[in-house]
């Protein structure tokens, strides 16, 4: 395989919003303890489906201002706070940049779906005249990163990215493409997703990818155990705002970690179904191995993609187990958050920076009983003090959709 130019971009800034917590802080704390966010949600309450790992009360609104807060689908309402929080995070505030050289790369799959329902429903039940004119820019997925943009007064490229449960992964890619490719100077990346509605769930549900709804709560999403019957479905945002190395340093930011390789690929198998031989998600891996100058046997930990669905986390295993070469420690924040979605890939790739930057690896939560499937080093019951060079963000999406980074230390 030959590598793509590429070259490390260096990420300065950090924003997250998750079932975890309203900031990176809290969100660091609630991952490294393990502790699961899932609960019975009161909005669900007449649905088999129940559980979800909902972002802690929070005055959006309040943070975001009332008088444009009411415009915006939550989706879009926790992109911008998660964005915010990376820029202030970067030294970046108060737009101290050539905003002309800022891309905005934000992915969302779903976008605004309760905006979707609760709109759907005024039109069956009062007719058309009752139905909101700000629809569609309210729901439409784009508008993640088309109203961050808007809020922080950025005119270069601003693009969105849909493939799934990849979709963060992917934009992120995106961003150190346009980095490279010197399109920009600063690139503001992640994704959101907030698809909590009664309607999603169901959809979901009716697929069996959900969680027994009979499980207790609190232990319902339980990646790589051996009881493990489905995921917990979350809300999340997550952004990171990367910049060349040399760019950093010129204006005296430091770098958290490096992002030194993205790869993607396509199963082409089938369209929710992980293809069990690894093959397409092996392609990605090895791509963005040979995009940092890695092999596996550089790998030292992995945060895996780790749905908690019996089928994705036997292909991943075995995914694992065959390609790296160094026995890399793994773990799966989703017994934590839920699965975010869209929003898994960013806030993961978050994690993982995190993990570098401080040398200390999360477990999985909820890991009681190890599937014999598994066969890799899961990190249980407490943080792992682990010193890491190298590791890997996995993210895998339906419709075979295949995303991987690699996270190196600054």
């Amino acid at each position: 395989m030959t590598p793509r130019p590429g070259g490390p971009v260096a990420v300065t800034g950090l924003g997250l919003v998750s079932a975890a917590g309203t900031d990176v802080d809290s969100n660091w704390k609630t991952v490294l303890a393990g502790a699961s966010t899932a609960a019975e949600d009161p909005r669900l309450a007449d649905l088999p489906y129940r559980v979800t790992c909902r972002v802690p009360k929070t005055d959006l609104p309040g943070q975001l201002g009332r008088d444009r807060a009411w415009r915006l689908d939550r989706f879009v309402q926790l992109a911008l706070v998660a964005a915010r929080q990376a820029v202030t995070d970067a030294g970046l505030g108060g737009g101290a940049w050539d905003s002309a050289r800022v891309a905005v790369v934000l992915g969302s799959t779903l976008g605004g779906t309760a905006t979707w329902e609760s709109q759907q429903a005024r039109f069956h039940g009062h007719g058309p005249t009752r139905v909101s004119p700000l629809v569609l820019p309210m729901s439409l997925p784009n508008m993640a990163s088309g109203e961050v943009a808007i809020d922080l007064g950025t005119h270069g490229p601003s693009l969105s990215t849909s493939t799934a449960c990849a979709s963060g992964t992917t934009a992120i890619g995106l961003a150190r493409d346009l980095l490279l490719q010197d399109r920009c100077d600063i690139a503001i990346t992640g994704a959101t997703e907030s698809c909590l509605s009664p309607f999603t769930i169901t959809a979901f549900g009716r697929m069996k990818a959900l969680a027994d709804p009979d499980q207790p709560a609190v232990h319902a999403s339980r990646p790589f155990d051996a009881n493990r019957s489905g995921f917990v479905m979350g809300e999340a945002a997550g952004v990171l705002v990367l910049e060349r190395p040399a760019d950093a340093r010129s204006r005296g930011a430091a770098a958290r970690a490096l992002v030194t390789g993205f790869g993607a690929s396509t199963d082409a198998y089938h369209s929710t179904a992980p293809d069990p031989s690894g093959r397409g998600a092996a392609l990605a891996v090895h791509a963005a191995l040979a995009d940092a100058g890695l092999g596996p046997e550089d790998v030292q930990h992995i945060n895996a993609h780790g749905t908690s669905t019996r089928l994705n986390d036997a292909a991943e295993a075995g995914l694992i187990a065959r390609t790296y070469g160094g026995s890399p420690s793994v773990t799966s924040t989703k017994g934590v958050t839920g699965h975010t979605l869209s929003a898994a890939g960013a806030i993961e790739a978050a994690y993982t920076v995190l993990g570098v930057q401080h040398g200390l690896q999360p477990p999985v939560a909820n890991l009681t009983r190890v599937d014999d499937c598994a066969g890799i080093d899961l990190i249980r019951d407490r943080p792992r003090r682990q010193a890491v060079q190298a590791a890997v963000s996995h993210s895998f999406g339906f419709g075979g959709h295949n995303g991987v980074l690699v996270v190196q230390r600054a």
